[in-house]
């Protein structure tokens, strides 16, 4: 398998095997690698019920709920120590549509060196999202852009596909940011090495089953991340 889709679990029980059969059901040569945060509502247990039928999905158990952005650094890990060329992000909670999947890897493949599944690069592709968090997500954004100067639209989402080469030239101890901001960071270091980063239109769908891990302070972190990046670019210390 060159491409393989990470997705850090922690109480999905309600989403995560439809996620897994969707995926499955693309018929694409495609690895799953399940991070689970040792989630007490036992979605840990079914993932290795599912390991049994599909040879294609890893999990890596942790001890704790140890924030999504650490999550992520330990699947690009795993994935770049496999010889993974195409690496993705996607939530596990349906709100990320799997068909959109070979359209990222698609667009790695014809150039681009990380594909961002957005929601904002053709209007507003939101359903059932209540407009404060809408004004949230799109404000958030808007901020980013302005602060940064980062032509990325969607620079929150957390639907995406890395050319390997682009996590081989980032140093990911020094990603210590969850959430939105881990996004955001994972952009910027993109950008700044001067990597080709390139938008596909998602239809985004708020989660029917489970609960968001929104929270304040996952929202305050990103607001203060974009100075903290311009900062580090400006003194050359964003290796």
């Amino acid at each position: 398998m060159e491409s393989v889709v990470i997705i850090p679990t922690y109480n999905e029980k309600e989403n995560i095997k439809t996620v897994i059969e969707k995926l499955e059901n693309l018929n694409i040569d495609l690895d799953i690698l399940i991070i689970d945060d040792n989630s007490p509502d036992g979605t840990g247990a079914i993932i290795k019920g599912l390991q049994k039928s599909h040879k294609n999905i890893s999990m890596i158990e942790r001890p704790d709920k140890m924030g999504l952005g650490t999550a992520y650094v330990k699947g690009f890990r795993w994935a770049l120590d496999k010889g993974y060329q195409y690496i993705l992000e996607m939530d596990a909670d349906l709100s990320h549509n799997p068909e959109d999947v070979p359209h990222l890897i698609d667009a790695c493949k014809k150039g681009a060196d990380l594909v961002i599944g957005s929601r904002y690069c053709d209007g507003v592709n939101v359903i059932n999202w209540p407009i404060k968090r809408l004004l949230l997500s799109y404000g958030a954004n808007l901020y980013t852009r302005i602060i940064t100067r980062m032509p990325v639209k969607d620079a929150t989402a957390g639907y995406k596909c890395f050319n390997r080469k682009v996590l081989e030239s980032i140093d990911l101890d020094r990603i210590k940011s969850s959430g939105y901001s881990f996004q955001i960071e994972m952009n910027f270091r993109a950008w700044k090495k001067g990597f080709n980063i390139s938008e596909v239109s998602i239809i985004f769908i708020e989660r029917s089953e489970g609960h968001s891990k929104m929270s304040k302070d996952i929202v305050w972190e990103a607001v203060f991340m974009v100075w903290k990046l311009n900062l580090l670019s400006w003194l050359g210390k964003l290796n």
